[in-house]
């Protein structure tokens, strides 16, 4: 009896081929990206981008982090090289998937550890909630749960809302990206950390080829805890890359 073929990646010390050992198919779009821990050889035609929570109450002055005495700045740093990747890859034909925080007005799928996150002793000010500009925090359809006006949003670009650090639990990512017969993903956002993190890390773990864009993703935590998810990434995950080669591999 035959066995299955796996799907399997080629390997060299320095450059993984995400197409597997037989590289190239003719349906495929192949492109050449410098990447850390090795360089990566992926197609394209199997690759798209989610960008996460690049929201107001995240990322905004007046939004939810802001009003609790976060400084945004470093939010809304990844603003500019989102918008300079996505123009690229939307041209290349990679889709575009923003995965947002929407929860619920009657928050029935929250579990109260999600909740707690947001309002740690119970007073107030968390999901739901009216705080500073944001009527109602990160609830579906609220001027804190919006992507930043500064975002480039196209008509064709796929939104997902979701309801955990994960976007995976409760959602209908994996269906979308298998609809998509995606592969290998790339991941922007806030926070690095945290819900990026989260979302990587489950992605792996679905048997998703997983790339951490750099610059693109960032984090008001700590910088160590920026330096901690770079390391895991490639460490345990696994790629990081770069803005600016990633526009080189398009560009090739």
């Amino acid at each position: 009896m035959t066995s299955p073929a796996l799907r399997q990646w080629g390997l060299s010390p320095s450059r993984v081929d995400l197409r597997g050992a037989a590289g190239a198919t003719r349906d495929s779009a192949p492109v050449e990206l410098a990447a850390s821990p090795q360089n990566l050889a992926a197609d394209l035609a199997r690759t798209a981008i989610i960008v996460i929570d690049m929201q107001n109450d995240f990322c905004t002055p007046g939004g939810w982090l802001d009003s609790i005495g976060v400084d945004v700045s470093a939010a809304t740093a990844a603003v500019a090289p989102i918008n300079t990747l996505l123009p690229a890859l939307r041209a290349a034909g990679v889709p575009v998937i923003w995965l947002n925080w929407g929860n619920r007005p009657d928050q029935a799928n929250l579990p109260p550890g999600i909740r707690h996150v947001y309002d740690a002793d119970g007073s107030g000010g968390g999901i739901g909630d009216t705080v500073a500009r944001s009527e109602a925090v990160l609830q579906e359809g609220s001027w804190g749960a919006a992507i930043v006006d500064e975002l480039d949003v196209a008509a064709g670009d796929i939104h997902v809302a979701k309801y955990r650090m994960s976007g995976f639990f409760d959602t209908p990512l994996d269906s979308i990206l298998r609809q998509l017969r995606v592969d290998t993903i790339l991941f922007a956002g806030v926070n690095a950390d945290q819900c990026v993190l989260a979302t990587l890390t489950d992605a792996a773990c679905l048997g998703y080829d997983v790339v951490l864009v750099e610059q693109a993703s960032a984090t008001t935590s700590p910088a160590f805890c920026l330096d901690a998810t770079v390391y895991n990434v490639r460490q345990c995950f696994g790629f990081t890359t770069t803005p600016t080669d990633l526009l080189a591999a398009l560009a090739a």
